[in-house]
C-alpha cells in the first residue's frame, strides 16, 4: 500500500509539474502574442479582408476587429453595406454587386445587354460613395477559344469605359483558377487578362491578381506580377493548397511575394481571402496581416 501511495504521489507530482510547465508555456505564448499585437503595422502595403470569408460574423463585429488589427478596408461589399464600413472609417477597396455571377460574364454576348445595364447603374454609385474599384468577371468559356473570348469581352466592356472614366471608377476583372475551384472560367491566366487590358487600352480596366488562384493555374507568382504590375489594381491572398491560413502548412512564401509587390510601387490593396481552419478565425486573420506587413 505504501509503495502504491508513493507511486501515486510521484505520478501526481510529475503530472502537476507538466501541467505547470504547459501553463507556463501557454502564458508565455499569450504574452508574446499580446506584445506582437501592440507593435504598430508598417503599412507599406494597405490591407483589407474579404467579407465572404467571415460571412457568419456580423459585419459590425468584423469591421470592429478589422479596425483594431490595422486593416483599412473590407472587400467584396455592395451598396447596402457601405454605410457600415463608413461608420468604422473603413474603405471598400473592391466593390461588388454589378456582376450576374462568376459564370455568366463579358465573354458571352448573350449577357452583354444585362451586364451593361447593371454596370452602368453601379458605376455612379461606386463613385458617389467615394470608392474606385468594381469587380467583374470573364465568365465560363463554354467552348470559346481564347481569341473569341477576348473579342467578346472587348465588345462587352468597351462601351462602359467612357462612363467609368467619367466617374473615375476602374472595372477590375478577377483572375480565377479553372483547375480546382472554377472549372471552365476563361480569365484563368495572367497573359489572357493582360491581353484583354491591352486591347481595351484604358486606365479604367485592370486585373485582380489572386495569388492563390494563379499559383494553382500558372505559378511563377513573383516574376509574373513584377512583369505585369501596371495592369494589376488589386491582390487577394490564401494558402495553397486548400485556401486556408497563410501558415507553414502551405507552399507560398507570402513575405517574399509582398516584398515583390511593394517593389513595383503598388499603391492599391492586398486583401486577405482565406477560409480559416482555426476556431478563432480572427486570430488567423491577425497572423496573416502581420505576415504580409513587410
Amino acid at each position: 500500500m505504501a509503495t502504491w501511495n508513493r507511486r501515486a504521489a510521484l505520478k501526481g507530482l510529475i503530472t502537476g509539474t507538466a501541467a505547470v510547465g504547459t501553463l507556463g508555456v501557454s502564458a508565455a505564448c499569450a504574452a508574446e502574442d499580446q506584445k506582437t499585437a501592440s507593435i504598430p503595422l508598417k503599412n507599406n502595403l494597405k490591407q483589407s479582408v474579404c467579407r465572404w470569408c467571415f460571412g457568419k460574423m456580423p459585419l459590425d463585429e468584423l469591421c470592429a476587429a478589422a479596425k483594431e488589427m490595422g486593416l483599412r478596408g473590407i472587400d467584396l461589399v455592395g451598396p447596402a453595406e457601405w454605410p457600415t464600413l463608413k461608420k468604422y472609417g473603413l474603405d471598400s477597396p473592391m466593390c461588388n454587386g454589378a456582376e450576374i455571377n462568376l459564370t455568366d460574364g463579358f465573354n458571352d454576348p448573350e449577357f452583354h445587354a444585362q451586364l451593361r445595364q447593371r454596370y452602368a447603374a453601379m458605376i455612379p454609385q461606386v463613385a458617389q460613395a467615394g470608392y474606385t474599384n468594381l469587380i467583374c468577371f470573364s465568365g465560363s468559356r463554354r467552348g470559346l477559344s481564347d481569341e473569341a473570348g477576348l473579342t467578346n469581352c472587348v465588345a462587352g466592356l468597351q462601351p462602359l469605359m467612357e462612363l467609368a472614366a467619367k466617374h473615375k471608377v476602374v472595372l477590375v476583372m478577377e483572375l480565377l483558377n479553372s483547375k480546382i475551384d472554377h472549372p471552365d472560367y476563361q480569365c484563368d491566366r495572367t497573359a489572357w487578362g493582360v491581353a484583354l487590358a491591352k486591347r481595351l487600352n484604358s486606365e479604367h480596366f485592370k486585373l485582380l491578381y489572386d495569388i492563390y488562384h494563379m499559383q494553382i493555374d500558372e505559378g511563377d507568382v513573383i516574376r509574373t506580377l513584377t512583369a505585369h504590375h501596371r495592369y494589376i489594381a488589386h491582390y487577394h491572398t490564401a494558402g495553397v493548397p486548400g485556401r486556408h491560413e497563410l501558415d507553414d502548412t502551405q507552399e507560398l512564401n507570402y513575405p517574399a511575394i509582398m516584398r515583390a509587390i511593394q517593389a513595383t510601387g503598388f499603391q492599391g490593396y492586398v486583401a486577405q481571402e482565406f477560409m480559416p481552419r482555426q476556431a478563432d478565425g480572427l486570430k488567423s486573420l491577425r497572423e496573416a496581416v502581420r505576415l504580409c506587413d513587410v
